[in-house]
């Protein structure tokens, strides 16, 4: 089976408030929408994540725009005025998760 990365499928936008990040997540191709709701589940996220997240994650689905929302409370060390990463918070997380690995139907 082969394994590409999301960011072959999709593409992303991200940010932050407080210490919760938001991915947007959007198919590149409409026919890619179905599979990707297959596969971008909480638990695939959580796992791709592992400790950066330490609360709750919720996939809103968008399926007139072949995308979802992913909201992640309690992902960001406490936010902009409590951690060290300071600035790239959100737009760091979306990076990161355009490069989950995920094994393509062929």
């Amino acid at each position: 089976m082969a394994q590409v990365y999301l960011n072959q499928l999709a593409h992303g936008r991200s940010g932050d408030k407080g210490d919760t990040s938001n991915i947007c997540v959007y198919a590149r191709d409409p026919k890619d929408y179905e599979f990707l709701k297959r596969i971008l589940t909480v638990e695939r996220v959580k796992s791709h994540f592992g400790d950066m997240v330490q609360g709750e994650i919720t996939r809103y689905e968008v399926d007139s725009l072949h995308g979802f929302n992913f909201v992640m409370k309690h992902a960001l060390g406490g936010g902009a005025t409590h951690s060290l990463r300071l600035d790239s918070l959100g737009k760091s997380m979306g990076s990161a998760f355009m490069r989950m690995k995920i094994d393509t139907e062929e």
